[in-house]
Formats: structure tokens, C-alpha cells, sequence
């Protein structure tokens, strides 16, 4: 990369597994090659401040209103701009940068992720939940600014660095695949006795909690589902997902003339990061470099929906359109949550997004403020299945 001046950079999400493999990225580039705007974070004072003065961030933001003095008093002397609160989230997503990279966990980063379209400039998106609760409102958003959109899941990088968008007539399928998670081999009954702690121990990728979890679920590729439908030009039963245990091949896209294309690579998410922050070029990374020898084999099986009803929920939403992946997203968050706290077991997961999906229904959504009202009643619903379902 040769730009003359460098590129400012603004994380969402810096303090989380890809905020920390983004800033690895722009400290191993070469100098004067980026430079950091800002770095947002949910809670994590003391990361937030260290990366800030690592990186010689323009501003630092903190979510949490509480852990303003705690920021201030960390970075004081440093010259660092500092700012606490949602709103505070949303304008420094809204400062001027060249990249952003909006990584916030949940549907609580759809606010921030419009804000940093609404301006323009290249988005790189790790924030599924924005698309899967809004998707028509993100990609308009995008539209109207001119601010380029760059998928940065593994699976759906994957699938736009082999997929030819030009002529979507000669695309026959994409094929998204899915590890398994830790309990791709565990009986139905195994499942209902499972901790936390095994949950989140995924045997390929190093995650957050939450995703972790939804990994294990699946309602992870059921969220890609969802999201795919929305970045490609394709219908949703052009979508297919594979289970793909050893996590090299990250996605496929099949051709009307038979080709099937791949993009393969080692499970480390500097890579589709680094796809976007060189993008239209590519840029060095210093991952491990795949080793089809040592590997040795690679294999495919169809996922089992029985076990895994959480792609068929993820479907049936993507089907009914509307609100409904609206729904399935919040009230997967909220029973993530509460199996976390030990308050859910791991199959009920599942069971409460499917009790609040039939309870809310396909409601029609039209703008930002019926999306976030949809939301804020799908995780009310969630709490109360939950709750009906502990006492039971």
C-alpha cells in the first residue's frame, strides 16, 4: 500500500477479538500507512485507554456512562480526546475517517454502524446483527452516502472474493461453511446437560462469549444466513450451508458452467480483516499459512437440523421477512445472556427464540424507530419465556 497520505481509522468495538486483530494489523503495517481517528469500547477502561495510547487515537469513547472519570483519569496528560455514553458511540462514528471497522457485538451496534455509513468513506462490517435486524435501511444508508460496504465474517469475505457480482444469472449457489462449534458430535441429550464453559471452548476459532455460544447453537451461521441474503444478489435458496470441521475452506460460490470457486485459508480472522483494509489491493499478513499436506483432508457433511434447529429458525425468519430476523436476532441475545448467567440451559436457547418468534409474528418494520421498538419488545418477550420456562 502506497497511499501518500495515510488512511484514518476509526474501531467500533476495539477492546473485542476483531477490534484486537484490526489494531494487530494497523500496528504491524508499515508508518504513516494509517492513522487511528477513534476507538470505541463497551466497558474495558483499561484496554480502551492502553490501545488508545498504543495507537495515538484522536479519541477514545466508552460506552458506559459510569466509566467516563475512570477513561479520563487514565488518559489524562495524553492529549486524548475522551467522550463516555451511546451518544458519544454514535458521533465518533460519525468523525470523519477513511475506514471504519464496526465490530460492536449485537444489535446495539446498529446505530453507530449507520452513523459511520451515513458519512461515507469504506465500512468494513463484522456487525452482522445490523444487517440481519435492518438490512434494507444499512444497505440504503450505504447507498446514499456512496460509502463502500466490505463484509468482514470469514464466510461472507470469503464469498466476496470468489463471487463474480457482474452477472449474478451465472451464479447457481453460495455456499457458506460452519465448523460445528464444540457439540457438532454431542447427542441432543449431552447438549441439555452443557456449561458455559464448554460452550465457549471452540475447538477452531478464538471468540467472545456471545459468539462463541451462538457457535455452538449455530444460530451464528443462521445470523450469516441472514446475512448473506442481504449482501449478495441472490435469492435465499441460493444459499447453502455446509458443516466443515478443520475451518479452511470458508466459503464456495458455484457457477452456471459448473465451476465451484473457494477461498481457503487458515482460521484467523486477520485475514478477512486485512482482505478489507487493503481492499482493492492486499497487504502482508503475517498469519500462518494454510498446509493442504499437513491438513491432509477436508471434509463437508450437511448440518443436522434436529440438533441444530437454530438454522431452520434462522431460515423460516429470512423467509417471512419483515421483523422477524429482527426478532430472532434479540431474542437470541437475551437467552445467550441468561445461559451464561447459568439462568438458561443450552437447548433452551432455541426453544425461547422459537416461543418469541410465534408470539411476535412477522410484524411489518419501515424505518429505524420500528426497528428498535421491534427489538426492545422481542427482548421483553425473551425475558419472559425465559422466565416462564426456569419456574416450570
Amino acid at each position: 500500500m502506497t497511499d501518500s497520505s495515510p488512511r484514518s481509522v476509526t474501531v467500533l468495538g476495539s477492546t473485542g477479538s476483531v477490534g484486537r486483530s484490526t489494531l494487530a494489523l494497523l500496528a504491524a503495517a508499515a508508518p504513516g500507512v494509517f492513522r487511528v481517528e477513534a476507538l470505541v469500547a463497551g466497558k474495558d477502561v483499561k484496554t480502551l485507554a492502553a490501545q488508545a495510547k498504543a495507537h495515538r487515537a484522536r479519541l477514545a469513547v466508552v460506552a458506559d456512562d459510569s466509566a467516563y472519570g475512570a477513561l479520563k483519569e487514565a488518559l489524562a496528560g495524553s492529549g486524548i480526546e475522551v467522550a463516555a455514553g451511546a451518544d458519544a458511540v454514535i458521533a465518533a462514528a460519525a468523525r470523519p475517517a477513511d475506514w471504519t471497522m464496526a465490530a460492536i457485538v449485537g444489535a446495539v451496534g446498529l446505530q453507530s454502524t449507520l452513523a459511520a455509513l451515513g458519512r461515507g468513506g469504506t465500512l468494513a462490517l463484522a456487525n452482522k446483527e445490523s444487517l440481519v435486524c435492518a438490512g434494507e435501511i444499512v444497505l440504503n444508508a450505504a447507498k446514499a452516502s456512496g460509502a463502500t460496504l466490505l463484509p468482514v465474517d470469514s464466510e461472507h469475505n470469503a464469498i466476496f472474493q470468489a463471487l463474480d457480482a457482474r452477472d449474478p444469472s451465472v451464479i447457481e449457489k453460495i455456499i457458506l461453511t460452519a465448523s460445528g462449534g464444540p457439540f457438532r458430535e454431542w447427542t441432543q441429550a449431552q447438549m441439555a446437560l452443557a456449561t458455559p464453559e464448554q460452550a465457549v471452548r471452540h475447538p477452531i476459532w478464538s471468540m467472545g462469549a456471545k459468539i462463541s455460544v451462538d457457535s455452538a447453537t449455530m444460530f451464528n451461521k443462521g445470523l450469516e444466513l441472514i446475512e448473506a441474503a442481504r449482501l449478495f444478489p441472490i435469492r435465499p435458496d441460493q444459499i447453502e450451508i455446509l458443516v466443515h470441521p478443520q475451518s479452511a475452506v470458508h466459503g464456495l460460490v458455484q457457477y452456471a458452467d459448473g465451476s465451484l470457486l473457494a477461498q481457503l485459508g487458515t482460521p484467523d480472522m486477520r485475514t478477512p480483516i486485512a482482505s478489507c483494509l487493503a481492499w482493492p489491493r492486499r497487504m502482508s499478513v503475517g498469519v500462518a499459512r494454510l498446509d493442504l499436506a499437513k491438513l491432509g483432508r477436508l471434509d463437508f457433511e450437511a448440518p443436522d437440523l434436529d440438533r441444530f434447529p437454530a438454522l431452520r429458525l434462522a431460515r423460516e425468519a429470512l423467509d417471512a421477512e419483515g421483523g422477524a430476523p429482527c426478532v430472532l436476532n434479540a431474542a437470541n441475545e437475551i437467552a445467550v445472556e441468561l445461559f451464561l448467567s447459568r439462568n438458561l440451559g443450552f437447548l433452551d436457547i432455541a426453544a425461547v427464540v422459537e416461543e418469541a418468534l410465534a408470539a411476535l409474528g412477522n410484524q411489518p418494520v419501515s424505518d429505524l424507530a420500528s426497528i428498535l421498538a421491534l427489538d426492545l419488545a422481542a427482548r421483553q418477550a425473551a425475558s419472559r419465556i425465559a422466565a416462564h420456562r426456569a419456574a416450570a
